[in-house]
């Protein structure tokens, strides 16, 4: 190979080239981390509801570390999603100085349990509700895992009941699939373990000629009869229960 001056030269010509790009990747790493390039603004792309000026700010001072070049977007980004009501984020740098932050807050839908939220996805979230009271959101109740299934089925509630005037203020559903609706009347539909969207239907469609003209207040309505549905006046059982009994009048028979 010694006597071969062309190979040589290529074996040269090589070790040159690489010995260039390695130095010139250790002068770009060097200069990208020269204060020379330093973030100087951090924007929010969204407005905000629920996440204060002083969630941010903790959030900026905590994860936002290194210049231009360094910083770690995908640790900015999850550093961004820890904080209360923010469901999504998309970090993004923005040639020459700043660092644009888009913030996906979660737009709540119901109550879950007594210590969470539920948002327009089905999603359990935990955030200090100070927007409309909590009270004014549907309470949602269910085994671990069915928050989703809920939220679908109180979107359908919610439309079909409209109709009627009135609003669903608590659905739930068992561990054994069987579900109730609570109406802002007070009435609680039992629904049962199947053909729930046709039950209700059924009792949409019934309800003015039947449970509309009783002028009474409901306690429950069943409606997982076959051919009908069942219904709980708790002033009619306090009426018979109220009612005296008839006395009955001896007869002489002198």
């Amino acid at each position: 190979m010694w006597d071969r001056p062309d190979a040589l030269n290529g074996i040269s010509n090589t070790l040159f080239a690489a010995t260039f790009v390695l130095v010139g990747y250790a002068a770009l790493h060097f200069a990208m981390r020269l204060p020379i390039f330093p973030l100087r603004e951090v924007r929010i792309t969204h407005a905000l509801g629920h996440v204060t000026a002083a969630q941010i700010e903790a959030a900026v001072a905590r994860e936002v570390n290194g210049n231009f070049f360094t910083l770690d977007l995908e640790r900015a980004r999850t550093g961004f999603e820890k904080l209360p009501w923010v469901r999504k984020v998309n970090v993004r740098r923005q040639w020459p100085d700043r660092l644009d932050v888009s913030l996906e807050e979660h737009v709540p839908l119901g109550r879950w349990h007594a210590d969470a939220l539920v948002n327009t996805y089905g999603e359990v979230f935990g955030g200090a509700f100070d927007g409309t009271p909590a009270r004014e959101l549907p309470l949602f109740v269910g085994p671990p895992g069915s928050a989703r299934e809920i939220a679908i089925q109180y979107a359908y509630f919610s439309r079909s009941l409209a109709t009627l005037r009135l609003a669903p203020v608590q659905v739930q559903v068992s561990p054994r699939r069987a579900w109730q609706v609570r109406l802002s009347s007070g009435t609680t539909l039992q629904l049962g373990r199947e053909h729930v969207e046709a039950r209700l239907d059924r009792f949409v469609a019934a309800y003015e000629r039947t449970v509309g003209r009783l002028q009474r207040r409901l306690n429950y309505v069943d409606l997982r009869y076959p051919n009908g549905f069942a219904v709980g006046i708790p002033e009619l059982a306090r009426e018979q229960t109220d009612k005296p009994l008839a006395r009955k009048t001896p007869r002489s028979t002198g």
